[in-house]
């Protein structure tokens, strides 16, 4: 009995990631291959050869993608585009959702973004535990004048970060929390090391540090670098 359960645990760590694996590509193929229905009924492959293709809808998407990327880069592309923005925000419904999700995605996806650049240690849900979270960016306006007003701040001058800390072992979700940087710690470990960290539920650990760990500051000093 102790041999049969060692062989099946091993079995099931051999076939499971796979077939998580083969069931999100299978999602992400068929998925994108819907993408082939914007086609003429002529011109989707299915008519012209005869049998589906999968994964054609992949390179297409792709194309597609780098096509008004080319045509965002030049001056025409651009004006085209700007005019486009500029309509969709005409439109009363569209321009609220479209100007949230454009924010969001241009902070996610832009080369001068912050966005999810650096793994943190935050206290949370209460100070002494810890966990891992990702800066988002820094508070401002009307959010950094309450956070600088609040008792505990030093000065005018105090820094404070955007932290999204997700939650385990499914990253998609979680929560948004506003941290002062003398109150968390820079992990060297990259994103996607924080991310395996993360859906492991701490069972991966990433290597060790190429330098000793800074030490946990009291609120108000300020951070140092490694």
């Amino acid at each position: 009995m102790l041999s049969l359960r060692k062989w099946l645990l091993a079995g099931l760590l051999v076939l499971v990631p796979l077939i998580i694996t083969l069931w999100v590509l299978d999602w992400v193929v068929g998925t994108l291959d819907q993408t082939l229905h914007i086609l003429p009924q002529t011109w989707q492959p299915d008519q012209l050869f005869g049998v589906h293709i999968p994964g054609l809808g992949v390179i297409f998407a792709l194309v597609v993608v780098l096509s008004i990327g080319a045509l965002a880069s030049n001056i025409i592309g651009n004006r085209l585009i700007n005019w486009w923005h500029a309509l969709l925000h005409r439109i009363p419904v569209v321009r609220s959702i479209y100007s949230g999700v454009k924010q969001i995605s241009d902070t996610l996806f832009s080369e001068k973004g912050n966005a999810f650049r650096k793994a943190l240690l935050v206290q949370w849900p209460h100070a002494g535990m810890w966990t891992i979270g990702f800066q988002t960016g820094a508070p401002n306006g009307e959010v950094l004048a309450h956070l600088q007003a609040q008792p505990g701040s030093a000065s005018d001058h105090d820094e404070f970060l955007s932290v999204f800390v997700p939650t385990t072992p499914n990253p998609t979700g979680g929560y948004f929390v506003v941290v002062r940087r003398s109150e968390c710690l820079e992990l060297q470990m990259s994103v996607d090391e924080a991310l395996t960290y993360i859906v492991s539920m701490g069972v991966i650990a990433p290597g060790a540090p190429k330098t000793l760990p800074p030490k946990v500051m009291a609120p108000g000093t300020a951070s140092t670098p490694t």
